[in-house]
């Protein structure tokens, strides 16, 4: 029997828990979420790998995990929607919030509080909203200008 083989019957179980935590190091570092699913097949297939002790078995048990995994979890898992595609786009993350007029419109235009922070904004219709008016986030205007809609 080779090294490597030697080495595998003797401790199967810590070589597919090494082979977990490097695929789980690599997607925690990428973030892509594609890497979670086989890192948990490795997982898996190391309690397995207590039983069996039968590396083609174990091998293709990985496999077959690993692909039903990812095609459930792509299937099953909810995907995040956003119009933006930048995640640290601060503006387009407003979208569907909701805040209250900090200063009155005049023309259309005027300030509003959104999470924490006055924005400058114009209504939608380019009516005129009162102070302390709730509004939503329905879009974006000229550069950070917020586009929103009186809530009645």
């Amino acid at each position: 029997m080779g090294g490597f083989a030697e080495f595998y019957v003797a401790y199967g179980f810590w070589v597919w828990v090494a082979i977990a935590a490097a695929v789980l190091a690599v997607e925690v570092s990428t973030g892509s979420g594609w890497l979670l699913w086989p890192a948990a097949s490795a997982a898996a297939v190391a309690f397995v790998s207590l039983i069996t002790r039968n590396p083609a078995l174990e091998i293709g048990l990985f496999a077959v995990l690993t692909i039903a995994t990812t095609l459930a979890a792509r299937r099953f898992w909810p995907r995040t929607a956003s119009d933006s595609k930048d995640i640290n786009d601060n503006v387009a993350r407003l979208v569907g919030h909701r805040g209250r007029v900090a200063t009155a419109f005049v023309g259309g235009a005027g300030r509003v509080m959104v999470d924490g922070k006055e924005w400058a904004a114009e209504s939608e219709d380019g009516g005129v909203l009162e102070i302390e008016s709730v509004v939503e986030v329905v879009g974006l205007s000229a550069g950070t200008r917020l586009r929103v809609r009186s809530i009645h």
